[in-house]
């Protein structure tokens, strides 16, 4: 069996923060809140999830601890899925795998406009070394939780050991739709609303942002075997960036999301690597939030009051 049912009362521990994660869990009634510190002082709510909604995946897809504890929130029914199990769950459930690629998805979506703001506060207190805006950026972000981490958390930069594993595995399986790119060439443009993915196959892939603009930034360049594209895909919204073909015979593999279940059934391991690698992005963008919310915090006034 695939998924077992469970049923948790108001204020029963589902999952707690820090403990290792081989289950993950999608609520069929009721709701959890998800919470920092949980039980201690400066516990904080960071969400609420509510029928439907899956939580605790990110532990099992990189077999990462726990990040925060999830605590039910009056009587609640999940189904938990067992990482052993994943692959029989999507097996019995295709239509979940876009749902869990977009529900990844829409957390990098929020935590990078998170991010953006930080960033934009930050780069003004390293111009300016200016204060002013310090009350506001702590008083309006979204996840009050980062605040705590600013102060009390050891910020580690997140591995990618299951990335390398995972592309190891998709190497040496045959691609399927290759398209063959000259130097040069652009795979896609920022604005253009996303319709597939991509997996580079051989030669590499540069993702640029305002490519061929007095401004262009070179964000990242992909190597074979890893994927790119896949937030386009999945949010059918316009791309943030370009991705230009690096070198000559540039090979990709085309990945539709029509085509996502039929591809895991004839090769799980493309699309267990297409969830390592959201996972992995959406560890690394939040470790890149915290460490700014944390150099903030570091400079702000806010800092010498808590000390008091």
């Amino acid at each position: 069996m695939s998924a077992i049912e469970k049923t948790f009362t108001n204020g029963e521990i589902i999952i707690k923060e820090g403990d290792s994660g081989n289950t993950f869990f999608q609520i069929l009634n009721g709701k959890v809140g998800v919470y920092k510190n949980y039980g201690k002082d400066d516990q904080i709510q960071i969400a609420i999830l509510e029928q439907g909604q899956y939580f605790g995946e990110m532990a099992v897809i990189e077999n990462y601890p726990r990040s925060s504890s999830v605590v039910a929130e009056g009587d609640v029914t999940v189904d938990e899925i067992a990482a052993e199990e994943l692959n029989e769950y999507i097996s019995q459930n295709p239509d979940k795998i876009l749902t869990i690629m977009k529900l990844l998805g829409d957390r990098i979506k929020n935590m990078t406009d998170d991010y953006n703001e930080a960033k934009k506060i930050l780069d003004g207190v390293r111009k300016a070394n200016s204060s002013s805006n310090y009350d506001s950026f702590f008083a309006n972000m979204t996840k009050q939780s980062i605040y705590l981490t600013a102060k009390n958390f050891r910020l580690e930069r997140p591995s990618a050991e299951s990335l390398r594993e995972a592309a190891e595995a998709v190497s040496k399986q045959a691609a399927e739709k290759v398209i063959t790119y000259p130097y040069g060439t652009i795979i896609f443009k920022q604005g253009e609303v996303g319709k597939c993915m991509y997996i580079v196959r051989n030669g590499s892939v540069s993702i640029y942002s305002n490519y061929g603009a007095d401004n262009e930034v070179k964000l990242t360049t992909v190597e074979p075997v890893a994927c790119f594209g896949e937030m386009g895909m999945i949010s059918e919204e316009p791309r943030t960036a370009t991705a230009v073909a690096e070198v000559n015979d540039t090979k990709v593999e085309i990945i539709r999301p029509e085509e996502v279940e039929g591809i895991f059934k004839s090769s799980p391991e493309k699309i267990d690597m297409i969830l390592k690698n959201l996972s992995y992005r959406l560890r690394v963008i939040t470790y890149e939030y915290c460490k700014a919310c944390q150099e903030i915090y570091e400079a702000s006034p806010k800092k010498d009051e808590d000390e008091y």
